[in-house]
Parts: C-alpha cells; sequence; structure tokens
C-alpha cells in the first residue's frame, strides 16, 4: 500500500505521493515577483530559506482564486529544492491500492491533462494523481522560455 497526501485545488481532490511531502503550511506570506508566470505566485521566506509558490490554478483550466479566501501551502520536495504548491485546504493522507488507479482515458481533453497522471478509485470518491514531474517541469520549461 502507498500513501499520498490529498489536497483541494477548487471542487477538485488531488493528490501527491506523501513522501515527497515535506511540510503543510496552514499561513504563510508569500511575495509576488513582478514578471513572473501566471503560474508562479511568488517567493516564500522559510526560515530563512526562499522558496517559489506555484499557482497551478491557470494550468488546470480553473479560474483564480479570489484573493480574500484563506489557503494553505504543500512544500514539497523535489530533490534537487523545496517548491510550494498553493492549494485551497489540505484533505487526508489516503492509503491507496496499486489496483485502484487508473491512467486518464485518451478521450479526456483540456489543460489539465498533462499535469494528471490517472486518479484513484476511493469509496466515495475520485482522487485524481496530480504529476508532480510534470508540473515542475513545465515550470523550469516556462522560465526558461521566459529567460527568467
Amino acid at each position: 500500500m502507498k500513501h499520498r497526501c490529498g489536497f483541494y485545488i477548487g471542487d477538485f481532490f488531488f493528490s501527491v505521493p506523501l513522501e515527497s511531502v515535506r511540510e503543510v503550511l496552514k499561513k504563510a506570506v508569500v511575495a509576488p515577483v513582478p514578471g513572473t508566470p501566471p503560474t508562479v505566485a511568488g517567493l516564500l521566506n522559510l526560515r530563512g530559506a526562499i522558496v517559489t509558490v506555484l499557482d497551478i490554478r491557470s494550468r488546470l483550466g480553473l479560474a483564480p482564486k479570489p484573493s480574500a479566501e484563506p489557503g494553505a501551502l504543500l512544500l514539497l520536495d523535489d530533490g534537487d529544492e523545496s517548491v510550494g504548491l498553493s492549494i485551497d485546504r489540505v484533505g487526508d493522507v489516503v492509503g491507496v491500492e496499486e489496483g485502484s488507479f487508473e491512467p486518464l482515458p485518451e478521450t479526456l481533453r483540456g489543460p489539465a491533462r498533462s499535469l494528471i497522471q490517472g486518479a484513484y478509485k476511493l469509496p466515495d470518491r475520485l482522487m485524481l494523481a496530480l504529476d508532480l514531474d510534470a508540473v515542475l517541469e513545465a515550470e523550469r520549461s516556462m522560465a526558461e522560455g521566459s529567460g527568467k
């Protein structure tokens, strides 16, 4: 059995492997940086270390979150560096069996397709598996393409 950290962006229930989550921050001050792509929410000073915070709502085809709504950050360990992921709220840590995973159907199209590996079938809902490598690679490509 594998464990995944569940979280919500909008009404959608996503997850990443639990071992990739360094910590969850319920309150954090993110400083916007001018000239960055819309998926970069800004920078976070985390105990003296500067961390890039991503907001992938636009990449998922979702409307921006109203700034007055509180959210949370997942601090993810990429191996080389840490990155923050802006989320609406934290879900549960969910234990999943390999057999409960289904890749996305070929007929599913849209902006989120490249960021979602598939879905886990839970007793009461589906949990979308966010492809963390694809999210980070897309951000690196955008940064390199814009000369940042």
